[in-house]
């Protein structure tokens, strides 16, 4: 495991107070590492899980060649282009059993869809280029409707007996559930669930049901980092709001630390604040204070709590379950979880989580999926920009009257406005390097849909 100094040697021109948006990826990639345990599931309780080893198919998907049309099944050889060509139906062919006829020149088979198609015979005519002849013992195609070999599917077209059909690392979606289903697989080898630990830090943050009071705000960062971990179907533990006192900020960490695989908190990383979470994050782990070159979001930081003490006093190497002896004990040695320290302001806690924090998880989680890509779109306003930092602007797509897509802003950007968070669906990201933007340029947006 390498310490937050190495994997800062790693990175050409790596420098804490200036830190580009690209790098921290590149920083967290190699901060970070997937858990180890795994688990038994049935195919109903695995959305959104993670494969731990790949799924090898055990039988072909079809398992034989079938119609993939309602119509006729012919020999293609006897067509001939530019003429029309009638023949005679000998039988019929239903999905879910063998037609045991047979088939000889100019004849045909009636056939339904998803049928084994008969032998010898290697197209499908669509029953609507047809016409029936009297007493329904004939059938003429109409001319040039087909070619030889349309509408047939071949065994094993979609997977192959013995091949990978769900490799190691991809998320469970409701497409792949059905996929495990069409294999006749009833459970799956996952990853076991992330635990991530949450709190916000502060004299001034009010929970729900406290009564307000002068220079104290109701904690919202809270609310939206429990429904962004949940929309990732992590096992979320909420610690509610930590008072800025040492003593429960130890005793904070330490449950967390001993609990999860993973602490975010929001608050307490900037520069200069009058509160303990900066120097109990010092005291307890190897962690990086860094202002990012971005916007919002600047300060952040990120590390491990207690990594290094953890293996010796417990015998349990990291990503292990801590032992009951040490569980919800604040003077118990820490097992060394990732640590994420956001910044305070609402949206700040929310675009570094896009930004960081869910990429780093879903590579803990086991997850092999790229992250999806960011969309193009023509700005529909001008917006100002400086070169030497990321920003995200919180923005509406929409779709032109000529399909192009386009983007305006949700109006204030202050890393305090919440609301245009909820009245955005993506995030406008105005690279590094990128200056102004003016009225039809072309913008990267990052799309909220099943994210946020």
């Amino acid at each position: 495991m390498k310490t937050i100094a190495q994997i800062a040697a790693e990175l050409q021109g790596y420098d804490p107070q200036a830190l580009r948006a690209a790098d921290v990826n590149a920083f967290l990639d190699r901060l970070v590492e997937p858990v180890a345990e795994t688990e038994e599931l049935r195919i109903f309780e695995a959305l959104g899980r993670v494969v731990a080893r790949d799924v090898i198919s055990p039988i072909s998907v079809p398992p034989h060649d079938n119609s993939a049309m309602d119509g006729y099944a012919l020999a293609g050889a006897q067509l001939v282009p530019g003429q029309p060509l009638t023949l005679r139906v000998v039988g019929t062919a239903l999905a879910g059993k063998a037609w045991a006829g047979q088939v000889g020149p100019g004849e045909c088979v009636k056939i339904m869809t998803g049928a084994i198609m008969p032998a010898g015979l290697d197209t499908v005519v669509p029953q609507e280029f047809t016409t029936p002849g009297a007493g329904g013992t004939e059938v003429t195609l109409a001319v040039d409707v087909v070619r030889t070999g349309d509408n047939r599917r071949f065994k094993g077209e979609d997977l192959m007996e013995g091949g990978v059909a769900l490799a190691r690392g991809e998320q469970l979606t409701p497409a792949a559930l059905g996929l495990l289903a069409s294999l006749g697989l009833a459970s799956v080898t996952v990853y076991r669930r992330l635990r991530v630990a949450y709190f916000s830090t502060g004299d001034e943050i009010l929970s729900l049901g406290e009564a307000p009071r002068e220079g104290a705000v109701y904690d919202s960062n809270r609310y939206t980092v429990f429904g962004l971990l949940t929309r990732m179907g992590v096992e979320v533990i909420d610690m509610g709001v930590v008072r800025d006192e040492p003593a429960l900020l130890e005793a904070a960490f330490r449950e967390a630390a001993g609990r999860a695989d993973a602490i975010i908190t929001s608050g307490g990383v900037s520069v200069g604040e009058a509160d303990h979470t900066r120097t109990m994050m010092k005291k307890l782990g190897d962690v990086a204070f860094w202002r990012i070159a971005m916007r919002p979001g600047r300060p952040m930081a990120v590390g491990r709590i207690g990594a290094a003490s953890f293996e010796a006093e417990t015998g349990c190497s990291q990503g292990e379950i801590m032992p009951d002896s040490y569980q919800n004990n604040s003077t118990s040695p820490l097992k060394g979880a990732v640590l994420f320290g956001l910044p305070g302001n609402p949206v700040a806690v929310m675009v570094t989580f896009l930004a960081f924090v869910r990429p780093a998880l879903l590579r803990m989680m086991g997850s092999t999926r790229p992250a999806p890509p960011l969309l193009r779109a023509i700005s529909t306003e001008a917006m100002r920009k400086k070169p030497g930092r990321t920003e995200y602007q919180r923005g509406t797509v929409t779709t032109a009257a000529d399909g192009t897509l386009q983007v305006r802003t949700t109006g204030n950007q202050g890393s305090g406005v919440l609301s245009s968070m909820v009245q955005a669906n993506g995030l406008i990201v105005l690279h590094h390097n990128q200056g102004n933007v003016a009225v039809g340029d072309a913008v990267d947006v990052m799309v909220f849909d099943g994210v946020i």
